[in-house]
């Protein structure tokens, strides 16, 4: 069976305590003051403001120093971990930052802090709106992200719901995001101050009426200073490894998908001819661009997957160049701005492990836009995200529906 990649990598700010080697020293809001759009200008201290916030605890150590810090800060804190996992899977069916031993760790973390711990039940939403989805957009030849769907539609839009009911004035996370207040008083989310931790690729289907509520107590750390802060307080997560998998999936991808998804054989086709060059048990099993596990009848050539055509059964292959895209058109979009102040020139990223590409507007509008590309991009993969920056500044996103050209033996 052929290999199949997919969108996972799931992993703003209270004042950094010492030793952080953040640039600028940094209090949690309402402690923002005003700042210009700069890239290397961060937030400026004021005092906390000692209002109740609710911390989503993971049982990791990013979600332990964040509720830490925020305690040291005066604030009133309320630790609360969602469930995702029902109870007819087995306990390691969940990887490790969503099953219930990271349940039990982050209740214990959270005595250790000393803050209140609840284990809030949203498998339902889970499952409907992650787990689901998921299977289905593999079903319909896409690749899928779902820790954005999680972040968007479970995380972020319910933890604030939930923080209200408790009385909470915000949420509060682990990620690495910064909140930064501009010059007319309205929150944006800029990118972490850690490069190889940043996670704003995965906020930006936040509602924006959300982000005035939600903090990132280690958006201005590196990685190895919350561990040192872990270790210096004693967390028992402080050496906890990173999950590097999709919570729900327990092993392979090809082999989760192959468990929910029935087979469908079909031909591997030439995307210049047309000719058969080889048969596949399903297009759930490719993604754009995959060049291993392809079985073709000429294997000493290399070719790419191009396109996936669940509806004939179809992948297609061609050379590295046909891979490459000249733009994109994307669907589902969120902005974290004002549409009008979308600049007509922009940076895009459309894998979390890429770096961003400058790109120029064709259409935007509340449904989707359309972005021509400064360079041809490889094998943008339907089903993923394009996210939109300006500098560090979190524009919005969509996800990526289709080329902004035709493939030539498709037209």
């Amino acid at each position: 069976m052929a290999g199949k990649r997919h969108g996972s990598e799931c992993s703003g700010p209270p004042r950094p305590v010492p030793h952080s080697r953040a640039r600028h020293s940094a209090t949690l809001p309402g402690a923002m003051t005003a700042v210009s759009p700069t890239p290397d200008q961060t937030p400026s201290p004021r005092p906390a403001s000692g209002e109740r916030v609710l911390c989503a605890m993971s049982g990791g150590v990013d979600s332990s120093v964040t509720a830490s810090l925020l305690k040291e800060q005066g604030y009133q804190v309320i630790g609360a971990m969602m469930r995702f996992w029902p109870d007819d899977k087995r306990v390691d069916t969940f990887d490790s930052c969503c099953s219930p031993d990271a349940a039990y760790e982050a209740r214990r973390v959270a005595e250790q802090v000393g803050v209140p711990f609840y284990l809030l039940d949203y498998r339902e939403q889970f499952q409907r709106h992650i787990v689901g989805p998921f299977l289905d957009e593999y079903a319909r030849g896409r690749t899928p992200n779902p820790c954005v769907n999680c972040n968007t539609k479970v995380k972020f839009d319910e933890l604030v719901k939930k923080a209200k009911m408790l009385g909470c004035r915000y949420v509060a996370t682990g990620h690495y995001v910064k909140r930064v207040e501009n010059a007319q008083g309205e929150v944006e989310f800029w990118r972490g101050d850690d490069p190889r931790k940043d996670q704003t690729y995965f906020l930006w289907g936040t509602p924006r009426d959300a982000l005035p509520y939600i903090l990132f107590p280690v958006g201005e750390l590196e990685k190895p200073r919350v561990r040192e802060i872990a270790a210096e307080r004693g967390l028992l997560t402080a050496q906890k490894p990173e999950s590097q998998n999709i919570c729900f999936v327990p092993g392979k991808v090809q082999d989760f998908v192959a468990e929910h998804l029935p087979a469908s054989q079909g031909f591997i086709r030439e995307i210049a001819t047309g000719e058969v060059v080889g048969e596949h048990l399903g297009t759930q099993f490719y993604t754009l661009g995959q060049k291993k596990g392809l079985g073709l009848y000429q294997s000493h050539r290399v070719r790419h997957v191009v396109h996936l055509d669940p509806a004939t059964d179809t992948v297609w292959v061609g050379d590295y160049e046909d891979c490459l895209w000249t733009g994109l058109k994307a669907t589902n979009a969120n902005y974290l701005l004002d549409l009008s102040e979308l600049p007509a020139e922009l940076e895009v990223q459309v894998r979390y492990r890429t770096a961003p590409v400058k790109a120029r507007v064709l259409r935007a509008d509340e449904q989707g836009f359309e972005l021509e590309f400064a360079e041809p991009q490889f094998a943008v993969a339907p089903g993923q995200s394009a996210v939109l920056y300006a500098g560090p500044r979190l524009l919005g996103g969509g996800l990526i529906a289709d080329h902004a050209r035709e493939l030539p033996a498709l037209t």
